[in-house]
């Protein structure tokens, strides 16, 4: 069994430590409250380390990249938007309305930054273009994704008032724009401890994924998704999935990118992040509701990863027949 979980992602191992310990010791009343301020922390942590870990001269060498980054960011938060918001009216008749809007919540979220480039590796892609443009879809993503679902939601079931703008901005876009102040300070320290700065990404991912989760549980997460509530689930993730990696690489082929961008556009254009979205969803929404909206995120995160593997080795083998 020991051998099995270390071949494991750990930031999958992580995932289910969390929704383990959620689902049997929630943090609940004053236990929230503590744990709530503890993921505020870790997300603020989250966001300054983005800002200090992209240079802005990496910034400018992708936003060059044009033929890659506009329909890359075209794609992400129009056609996967799109998607969401379609499969989430579909799910609306056979699944608990949160869970629902969760698939909508998933389309607008931008391309996770380190499985798109670890895969991109693994399969020959351009890495540059596939940390940059990642990097940047995250940036957009700061800005863009929570008015797009609002839009998108039509306002039923969450407001971006004033106060959700409010604790955007100091608790995703003020860490990120301090980072970005003080990299040149910070950047050369980061760089020495690599280690620590991952599991700092990882331990506030993990964090907010069990507070929201613990919202959920008390909620009665378990009993209100039965075994047909997670077969739907899954079957619609699995079109999720499969119109994200299908349609990102028909895209490139149609754009006429080269065999290594059009790899990169795959990964970038399909994966979601798990990074973006866990510590928003505590942002937008009280941990009740936000640990509902999660479960397809987790569920696309965990399938993504299965379904990358295989397909960067064939693409790999792909490239060394050319």
């Amino acid at each position: 069994m020991l051998r099995i979980l270390t071949n494991i992602d750990l930031m999958v191992r992580l995932l289910i430590l969390a929704i383990a310990l959620a689902t049997v010791f929630p943090a609940v009343g004053t236990g929230r409250e503590i744990a709530q301020v503890i993921s505020n922390i870790g997300i603020f942590s989250l966001f300054f380390l983005n800002g200090v870990r992209l240079s802005r001269g990496e910034v400018l060498a992708g936003i060059g990249n044009w033929r890659l980054l506009l329909p890359l960011t075209l794609w992400c938060f129009g056609a996967m938007a799109l998607a969401g918001w379609g499969l989430s009216a579909l799910g609306e008749g056979v699944l608990p309305a949160f869970v629902a809007l969760g698939l909508l919540y998933l389309g607008v979220l931008p391309s996770t930054v380190q499985s798109a480039t670890a895969y991109t590796s693994i399969a020959g892609g351009n890495v540059a273009s596939s940390v940059v443009s990642a990097a940047l879809l995250n940036i957009i993503g700061v800005f863009i994704s929570a008015p797009i679902f609002a839009w998108l939601s039509g306002g039923a079931l969450v407001q971006l008032g004033p106060e959700g703008v409010f604790k955007i901005f100091i608790i995703v876009l003020l860490p990120f724009a301090m980072g970005q102040i003080l990299q040149t300070r910070l950047q050369i320290w980061l760089g020495a401890h690599p280690s620590l700065v991952g599991w700092m990404d990882r331990i506030a991912i993990a964090i907010a994924v069990y507070v929201a989760f613990s919202g959920a549980v008390e909620q009665g997460l378990w009993s209100k998704l039965d075994p047909a509530g997670w077969g739907w689930l899954v079957l619609i993730i699995g079109a999720f999935l499969a119109f994200g990696f299908a349609g990102a690489w028909i895209l490139s082929r149609g754009l006429a990118l080269a065999p290594e961008d059009r790899i990169s556009f795959t990964f970038a254009g399909a994966h979601k992040s798990l990074a973006m979205g866990a510590p928003l969803a505590l942002v937008l929404f009280t941990p009740e509701s936000a640990g509902m909206l999660l479960v397809p995120l987790l569920l696309y995160h965990l399938l993504q990863l299965v379904v990358s593997a295989p397909l960067a080795k064939r693409f790999s083998n792909s490239l060394r027949r050319l």
